[in-house]
């Protein structure tokens, strides 16, 4: 049923949102070139690797060393926009038509948080990873790493269709307002490092 839900909620805003797709693609190759995506090795279910797909909201800047320069200094003003908005997000749709994500679960952290992970922390892979989550409705990035994971293990072991139903409608409350979208002194979240 859950699978069934994703493939149909994916299609439908895919085939909704294709102009704003086609909008911000080009958007991006006339501003910062291209790729036009981001993509990013992520663990799924079981943690199971997968490349995570976002639209591009960073440059490539160096420091005369050579060096990647903090990606708070290469955001662009497009790449904030689309951040605001939650817009960032779209491409992530194919990762669920292609069963890597599903519309509502955990979401997909870094590769290298796998290490530091507590017994308790890595059920969040039990399930299948999504765009929008229950910590994600709860706070997103303006909540601690201790109550992100709190909120992830409690949807493992709550989830029911109807769980789903009330966070996709949370979600659309909380990008329409864009709450939660970055913490204090970030321009995201900070990175986790562990218990």
């Amino acid at each position: 049923m859950k699978r069934l839900v994703d493939l149909i909620g994916a299609g439908m805003l895919l085939c909704l949102f294709s102009p704003i797709f086609l909008c911000i693609s080009l958007l991006i190759i006339s501003k910062m070139g291209r790729p036009i995506f981001f993509k990013q090795l992520r663990p799924g279910l079981h943690e199971k690797p997968f490349y995570i797909y976002k639209f591009r909201t960073m440059i490539d800047k160096t420091d005369e060393k050579g060096n990647m320069l903090p990606g708070s200094m290469r955001l662009t003003k497009l790449g904030t926009t689309l951040r605001k908005y939650s817009l960032d997000e779209l491409p992530q749709l194919l990762n669920v038509l292609k069963g890597d994500l599903s519309l509502v679960g955990p979401r997909p952290l870094l590769m290298e948080y796998l290490k530091i992970y507590s017994n308790d922390q890595k059920r969040r892979h039990d399930v299948k990873p999504g765009i929008t989550g229950w910590a994600q409705v709860n706070g997103r990035n303006t909540i601690s790493w201790d109550e992100k994971f709190k909120l992830d293990t409690w949807y493992v072991e709550n989830r029911t269709f109807w769980l789903d139903i009330k966070i996709l409608l949370l979600t659309i409350k909380k990008v329409a307002t864009k709450d939660g979208v970055s913490a204090n002194g970030h321009y995201s979240m900070e990175r986790y490092k562990g218990m």
